[in-house]
C-alpha cells in the first residue's frame, strides 16, 4: 500500500475560525500573516505545532491559529514553552507575547530562556505600550513619551533594549522584523524556527490606538541592520552604561533599535542545552518512569 500523502497547506489553512479582535490597523495582523506564511513554507503539519502565549493583545495569537495552543499566565509563556519542548522535543514550539508580557513581568524568564538556549522560537510583538490595559508605558517605551496619564512627564527611564539583553544572556539567534513588512518578517520567522536553539524574533508592531504615530515613523525609520552605527555618546544615551572601547559587543554599537534582519546567529556547540539533546536513553527512561508514576 502506498504511504498516505499529507496535503500541502497554504498560509490560510493555519488560521482558525476565530476572528482577531485587534484594533483596525494593529501591527499584530501583519505578524499573524507572517507566521502563517512561515509555517506554510516549512510545511509543518498542524498537529506538530504548539503555540504558547502569556497575556496581552499579542498573546491572543494561539486562538487565531489552527494548531495546538496554550494561552497561559502573564509573563509565563517561556517556562510553559520550555517545559513543553523538554517533554516533547518532536514538536515545533513557538512562544508569542508582547513587550510588557515578555520584558517586564516575564523578564526573568526571558533572560534564562536565552541562557538555556533550548530549541524554540520566541516572537515578541513590541508596540512600546501596554495596549490591553489602556496605554501605559512599557519597558520599551521611550523615556520622553508623555501620552500616558500615569507618566505625563515621561518615565525618565532608559528603554529596555531586547536584542542587546538577549545577546548578553546567551541567545544563539536574534532577529528583528517590522509588522509592516510581513514578507520579510516571514523569512525571519522561518529562519528562527529552523534554528537549532533559542531563536528570539523582536518585531516592531505599532499600536494604532495608543501610539498612532509609530506606524508611519517606524516605517520611515527602519533600515537593514548594520547601516546605522551608534557613536559612543549615542550608546551611552541609549543604555546608560559605560561603553569603553573594546568592551561592547558589535551588536550593541550597531543597533539603534530599528535595524531589521538577523542581528546575531551562532552555531550551537555539542554541549549546549537543548531539548533535542535531552532525548538520551537515560533521560527518556526517567520521563517514562515519571509518566508511569502519574498514571498509577
Amino acid at each position: 500500500m502506498a504511504p498516505a500523502m499529507i496535503p500541502s497547506l497554504r498560509a490560510r489553512d493555519y488560521l482558525s475560525d476565530v476572528k482577531p479582535i485587534w484594533c483596525p490597523g494593529c501591527g499584530h495582523f501583519g505578524v499573524l500573516s507572517a507566521l502563517t506564511k512561515a509555517l506554510a513554507y516549512l510545511e509543518r503539519p498542524k498537529h506538530e505545532i504548539a503555540v504558547i502565549s502569556g497575556i496581552g493583545c499579542s498573546s491572543r495569537v494561539p486562538a487565531y491559529l489552527d494548531c495546538y495552543g496554550f494561552h497561559g499566565l502573564h509573563g509565563r509563556a517561556l517556562p510553559l514553552a520550555t517545559g513543553l519542548k523538554a517533554a516533547r522535543p518532536d514538536l515545533t514550539v513557538i512562544a508569542t507575547g508582547g513587550d510588557g508580557d515578555g520584558f517586564s513581568i516575564g523578564g526573568n524568564h526571558f533572560l534564562h530562556a536565552c541562557r538555556r538556549d533550548i530549541d524554540l522560537c520566541y516572537i515578541v510583538m513590541d508596540n512600546a505600550v501596554y495596549g490591553m490595559t489602556k496605554g501605559q508605558a512599557s519597558p520599551t517605551t521611550p523615556p520622553d513619551w508623555t501620552q500616558s496619564a500615569l507618566t505625563p512627564h515621561g518615565t525618565g527611564i532608559p528603554a529596555f533594549r531586547p536584542a542587546a539583553i538577549a545577546l548578553a544572556s546567551g541567545a544563539s539567534f536574534i532577529a528583528r522584523g517590522f509588522s509592516g513588512d510581513p514578507h520579510g518578517l516571514s523569512e525571519l520567522i522561518t529562519r528562527a524556527i529552523l534554528h537549532p536553539g533559542f531563536a528570539f524574533v523582536h518585531v516592531l508592531s505599532p499600536c494604532r490606538t495608543y501610539r498612532p504615530d509609530d506606524q508611519s515613523s517606524w516605517k520611515q525609520a527602519v533600515h537593514p541592520f548594520g547601516e546605522h552605527i551608534l557613536s559612543a555618546a549615542e550608546a551611552v544615551a541609549e543604555t546608560a552604561v559605560d561603553t569603553k572601547p573594546g568592551a561592547t559587543p558589535a551588536l550593541h554599537v550597531q543597533d539603534d533599535g530599528l535595524g531589521l534582519g538577523i542581528l546575531h546567529e551562532v552555531a550551537r556547540g555539542p554541549a549546549s542545552t537543548s531539548a533535542t539533546a535531552g532525548t538520551s536513553p537515560d533521560r527518556q527512561a526517567a520521563l517514562d518512569a515519571i509518566e508511569a508514576e502519574l498514571e498509577a
